[in-house]
C-alpha cells in the first residue's frame, strides 16, 4: 500500500514539476518511506507471548508455547524460557520492502549465540504478530507454513500488557 502511495505521489508529481522540484519530490517520497518503516517497526515492540507454534510440522503442547515470552525494544529482542538457565538475546532488523515482510534475527547471546534466523512475519492488527522462521538460516520462509521434515518454525503471537 505504501508503495502504491509512492508511486501515485511521484507519478502526478512528474506530469506538472520540474527537474529540480522532481529531485526534492523523490527526497521527500524516501523521507516517507524511511518514516513509515520506522513507525513498522515500531509497531512490533512490547511483550509477546505465543498462542500457537508448529515446528517441523509438529504441534508444539501447550506448556511449552506457554513457557515462552518474546519482548522487543527497538532493533534489540529477548526470549525467555521458563525453567531454562538464560534468555537469548540479540538484534532483530526488518524489512518492510518485501512481501511478506522479512526479519533477520542475529543472537548475540544465550543458547543461540553466533546463530542468525531468516523469517517472515505480518501483523493482523496491534496485538496479532505472525512469524515464520527458517531455523536453519539458510533462507527466508516462501510461505506461512512448517511442513514436516522442515527447520520451519511457525508462531502466533498475541501482544501482553506490560
Amino acid at each position: 500500500m505504501k508503495h502504491l502511495l509512492i508511486f501515485a505521489i511521484a507519478a502526478s508529481l512528474s506530469f506538472t514539476a520540474s527537474a529540480a522540484e522532481k529531485e526534492t519530490s523523490a527526497r521527500a517520497a524516501e523521507a516517507i518511506s524511511a518514516k513509515s518503516a520506522t513507525v513498522d517497526a515500531k509497531t512490533h515492540e512490547g511483550v509477546w507471548k505465543p498462542i500457537a507454534a508448529v515446528l517441523g510440522g509438529a504441534k508444539l503442547p501447550p506448556a511449552a508455547v506457554k513457557a515462552i515470552t518474546l519482548k522487543i525494544t527497538g532493533s534489540n529482542y529477548v526470549v525467555t524460557v521458563e525453567g531454562e538457565k538464560e534468555p537469548d538475546k540479540g538484534t532483530c532488523t526488518i524489512d518492510t520492502s518485501t512481501t511478506p515482510k522479512r526479519m533477520t534475527i542475529k543472537s548475540t547471546d544465550g543458547p543461540n549465540r553466533g546463530q542468525t534466523f531468516l523469517a517472515i512475519y505480518e501483523m493482523k492488527n496491534a496485538d496479532s504478530l505472525r512469524v515464520c522462521y527458517d531455523l536453519s538460516g539458510t533462507d527466508f520462509p516462501k510461505e506461512f507454513k512448517a511442513p514436516q521434515g522442515t527447520h520451519l518454525y511457525l508462531v502466533g503471537y498475541r501482544r501482553q500488557k506490560e
